[in-house]
């Protein structure tokens, strides 16, 4: 069974900081790009950043750029998300995905972890 496993979620205050990890099972995922999406509740699920499979190409969502950074390490089979001046509005359900491309939309990925929550206070 192929899966993927999010952790390093929690509470967290305003400007605080957060490192996220997803570990894949089940099969490499080395030559496929990964990407990390949220949902906060009442909200639609939406792309927060994206790396390629050799780790050359990023991409974030306008919200997070400057902030977040995605990271992967291919030999452990996992991708990271540190996440640093957290705000109230990050605080959401984040989820890791993968792809044969380094796609920004939900459709562009097959492979979806469970989740782990995020809340930052004010």
């Amino acid at each position: 069974q192929v899966q993927l496993v999010e952790s390093g979620g929690g509470l967290v205050q305003a400007g605080g900081s957060l490192r996220l990890s997803c570990a894949a099972s089940g099969r490499t995922f080395s030559s496929y790009a990964r990407a990390w999406f949220r949902q906060a509740p009442g909200k639609e699920r939406e792309f927060v950043a994206a790396i390629s499979w050799s780790g050359t190409t990023t991409y974030y969502a306008d919200s997070v750029k400057g902030r977040f950074t995605i990271s992967r390490d291919n030999a452990k089979n996992t991708v990271y998300l540190q996440m640093n001046s957290l705000k109230p509005e990050d605080t959401a359900v984040y989820y890791c995905a993968a792809a044969p491309l380094t796609g920004r939309g939900i459709g562009d990925y097959g492979y979806w972890g469970q989740g782990t929550q995020v809340t930052v206070s004010s």
